[in-house]
């Protein structure tokens, strides 16, 4: 196999709303990097992760399965392995700069080297784990922002995890990992073909910009979903539970108020955005790096995120729902010298079916049993057709405590969330009610499409364990 094989250059942010970069059709934003893959690439507006919180999701996108193949349904569940080794295997120098969210975090997964770079605020799993981030601030003389400091403010419980960066900026997270990024990019040997993924740690939070990437937003008129009584007393009892948890446990430094103000409300989503801005720095100095490295030419970017962030819309913090804040995440690849530039892909897609993309655009025989579907024809034509269906799964964890097992099916018109062994759920006409706030579970009118979506689900999990009863356990 020739050497003359693209570089894959692979992106992830973490807890990254679709609404977040202006190309993508939100004028508030400050993104003019991703705007530019955006602009110049193939954007997806309809892709949708797996899983509603953070190691499934990656878990599945790196598999090729869903969580209940792959058996990672929860954060600290373990796996070492994916589809990376392929790519290893075949030739390519695989690389990681920042974050995964493997468990063990530093198992291989496929990669010659990792620079691991984990969640910003460790307080469970990994609270005694030192990762490059906290070596280079031991070594500054710097004690990391996290929890135990910020828990001894005053006004904690007020800021919905919203706090300003006081150390100096080269030391937050993400200007670590993009730094670094650059830094290995310049100071590596040339080598191809490469796969590079970077993870960056934001905008999961703490929302925690540094202050001048604020200030802009705190200045900004910002889209607040209006939360009503009616919506929230319409949310299924596990939902119900999960606002009560959040507001008396706090996690990932966020205490969830049960009736924020509008200032509140603003403050949060304004650090959310600029951390976002960050980021975008970032990526543009990756770019230049690749370019002034002779990788551009031949190189495949990808810019994605393991899942939203509900940001006080329908009265939830952080993820563990099935809105489309949190499942429908941005999508970009660029690669204009391959694929033409400035189209949009409107169809249905799995964030997990990048994997069966990545192998097809290397080269690499994609494994028979993967539940992901390759994308690459829609890289290619416009005749791509897409899923019918997307889905998303959430197991009972410490934090959504309310329920045993949470499922969507999705379909672009119409939107189920399961609860096994619950008569509640909830369903939305994507059509007339976009920002999913009508819950029409109990609607005799809706009674056709409710159970047409409960029939999609009952098939497709039974599908699943048919195709994939060849699958090793070896890959877990």
């Amino acid at each position: 196999m020739s050497d003359n094989r693209p570089n894959i250059i692979f992106i992830i942010t973490d807890q990254q709303r679709y609404d977040t970069i202006n190309a993508l059709g939100y004028d508030y934003m400050d993104t003019p990097n991703l705007d530019r893959l955006a602009n110049e690439g193939v954007v997806y507006t309809q892709c949708h992760v797996t899983a509603a919180s953070c190691a499934p999701a990656r878990a599945s996108l790196f598999k090729g399965y869903y969580p209940h193949t792959t058996g990672i349904l929860k954060n600290a569940d373990t796996w070492r392995r994916s589809w990376i080794e392929l790519l290893n295997d075949s030739g390519y120098h695989c690389t990681n700069v920042g974050k995964m969210h493997t468990w063990p975090f530093e198992t291989e997964l496929g990669f010659d080297e990792r620079y691991v770079v984990e969640n910003k605020d460790r307080y469970l799993e990994g609270r005694y784990y030192f990762d490059e981030w906290d070596k280079a601030l031991r070594f500054r003389g710097l004690i990391k922002q996290q929890r135990e400091l910020y828990r001894k403010r005053d006004d904690y419980r007020d800021r919905l995890g919203a706090f300003e960066w006081e150390l100096p900026e080269d030391t937050h997270p993400d200007m670590f990992v993009g730094d670094m990024a650059t830094w290995w990019i310049n100071s590596y040997p040339k080598t191809a073909p490469l796969f590079l993924q970077i993870g960056f740690p934001g905008p999961h939070p703490p929302y925690d910009p540094i202050p001048r990437y604020a200030d802009p937003y705190l200045k900004k008129d910002l889209p607040l979903l209006e939360v009503t009584q009616k919506e929230l007393d319409n949310q299924p009892p596990a939902f119900k539970e999960l606002r009560q948890h959040n507001q008396d446990i706090d996690h990932d430094s966020v205490v969830l108020e049960l009736e924020p103000t509008e200032e509140q409300r603003h403050l949060q989503r304004a650090y959310y955005l600029a951390n976002v801005t960050m980021i975008d720095e970032k990526v543009g100095e990756i770019i230049d790096a690749l370019e002034q490295n002779d990788y551009l030419d031949n190189s495949i970017i990808i810019f994605t995120s393991d899942h939203g962030d509900c940001l006080t819309d329908h009265g939830h913090s952080q993820k563990w729902t099935m809105y489309d804040s949190i499942t429908r995440i941005p999508l970009i690849v660029w690669a204009p010298q391959k694929f033409q530039g400035g189209r949009v892909v409107d169809e249905l897609c799995q964030q997990m079916d990048l994997g069966p993309t990545i192998l097809e655009l290397a080269g690499v025989e994609v494994p028979h049993t993967l539940e992901a579907i390759s994308m690459k024809e829609s890289l290619e034509s416009d005749d791509w057709k897409g899923r019918d269906y997307v889905f998303a799964e959430q197991i009972k964890d410490g934090i959504l405590t309310g329920c045993e097992f949470m499922t969507m099916v999705r379909s672009q018109e119409w939107k189920l969330v399961h609860f096994l062994d619950e008569p509640h759920g909830q369903l939305f006409n994507l059509t007339e009610d976009p920002d999913e706030v009508n819950n029409l579970w109990d609607d005799e009118g809706s009674a056709k499409e409710k159970q047409n979506l409960l029939d999609v689900l009952r098939e497709w999990r039974i599908r699943s364990g048919i195709e994939t009863a060849d699958w090793s356990q070896d890959w877990r």
